[in-house]
């Protein structure tokens, strides 16, 4: 039986070098990984660097080239900062804005702070990371721009109110993006998850049901058509294809990887 997480030959990386915000858990790391395997030179950003670190050493074990960098998307002068000394060591192809963080609240119940606190982390933050690379992108040939969205973007979800906010800016960024940079071989693009099974997932259950853990994770699976949550190695699929060659005609496109949500 072949290996899910191997990538097809045929999408090779090799000579491009990516940058994956969020990269040292959940998603994130699935695509670094991912990217690593396909011959993609990876930069690693997220605020937890030890983290980041583990990825980086796993990925020059399996034979990977892979920096780590501490970085909060958050912060304007710290992100051109980081991305200044990345091009120091050469052009970068592929730019993965991942990095977010999620909340659970109705309009009434989500405070003033929270609110804006995911929307730095959701919104800003993609905008940080676009901003510091699309000069460096159109001054070296263009690139490929891919943002984690969430199907909370267009279909909307219960109780997350600012989350399915953030995203559904993240998807009009996107294409905006998209419009902005077509002339420049720039093409921007999306993915828009359902439920993924992440280490968030496994923090949010026993924070919120000690005891109850395989319970309610059973229950949140079966919320989904597929009856299973997503795993992050098959968004990391859709990613590589999106951020290769074999993808070169495809801009300004939200892609659902929900199993079946936008469909039922």
């Amino acid at each position: 039986m072949s290996d899910p997480q191997a990538p097809n030959s045929t999408f090779s990386l090799a000579g491009k070098a990516s940058v994956v915000t969020g990269g040292g858990s959940g998603i994130g790391r699935a695509i670094a990984s991912r990217f690593a395997a396909a011959g993609s030179s990876v930069r690693i950003l997220d605020l937890n660097l030890a983290e980041a670190e583990k990825v980086v050493q796993e990925l020059i074990r399996s034979g990977g080239s892979a920096a780590a960098f501490a970085c909060d998307v958050t912060d304007q002068a710290a992100v051109k900062e980081t991305f200044d000394k990345i091009f120091q060591s050469g052009r970068i192809h592929i730019l993965v804005n991942n990095a977010g963080v999620s909340h659970i609240g109705n309009v009434e119940t989500t405070s003033e702070a929270d609110f804006d606190r995911i929307m730095r982390v959701n919104v800003k933050g993609y905008y940080n990371c676009t901003q510091a690379c699309a000069a460096h992108m159109k001054s070296n040939g263009g690139g490929a721009i891919l943002n984690i969205a969430s199907i909370a973007g267009t279909a909307g979800l219960g109780d997350r109110f600012a989350y399915c906010t953030s995203k559904g800016a993240v998807i009009a960024m996107t294409l905006s993006v998209a419009k902005d940079y077509v002339q420049h071989n720039i093409r921007c693009n999306c993915i828009s998850p359902a439920r993924v099974h992440t280490p968030f997932v496994d923090n949010y259950l026993a924070k919120n049901y000690p005891g109850r853990e395989a319970e309610m994770y059973d229950k949140l699976a079966k919320t989904q058509p597929m009856g299973r949550m997503g795993e992050p190695h098959e968004v990391a699929a859709l990613a590589h294809f999106l951020c290769s060659d074999e993808a070169g005609f495809i801009t300004g496109a939200a892609y659902p990887i929900d199993g079946g949500v936008s469909a039922a």
